[in-house]
């Protein structure tokens, strides 16, 4: 049993945003010479998910859309409200209780099944890092397990 793990830094420049990491994905595989195995990629953020879609841009607008009417940004969110706020507050706090209650229907992680040193998708399947704050740059490890 073989363990490869790699980071991989990620930049949005919007909210929501789905980015696809696809290739960045496939390329660890690669490098982590494993033929049969697992691959979990892992947001290592609150505020930015991991999910397994398809890449059409129609589709990402109406995902976009979806995530922007389950949260609105311009709700009412206690974690925004500085006044009354008091755990995990630092210098540079910005306003995203939204972005953490769209997460909660998306996910930190997948984990796609690796057969012949290639990961196993459907048809149209891609890996997207899905940014919910604010513009950034993300870290998501990639873990691929097996032999």
């Amino acid at each position: 049993m073989r363990a490869f793990t790699k980071c991989l830094n990620v930049k949005s420049t919007r909210a929501p945003e789905f980015i696809d990491i696809t290739d960045l994905v496939v390329d660890a595989v690669g490098e982590s010479k494993v033929e049969s195995g697992i691959a979990i990629v892992f947001s290592r953020h609150t505020t930015a998910a991991i999910k397994i879609n398809e890449n059409e841009p129609l589709l990402i607008k109406d995902m976009e859309h979806f995530l922007r009417t389950i949260a609105p940004r311009d709700s009412y969110y206690g974690h925004n409200d500085f006044a009354i706020r008091t755990v995990h507050m630092h210098e540079d706090e910005c306003p995203n209780g939204h972005a953490h209650c769209q997460h909660l229907t998306l996910g930190t992680s997948e984990m796609i099944p690796i057969v012949n040193g290639e990961l196993a998708f459907g048809k149209w399947q891609r890996v997207f890092l899905v940014e919910l704050d604010l513009p950034k740059s993300r870290e998501v490890v990639v873990q691929i397990m097996g032999k």
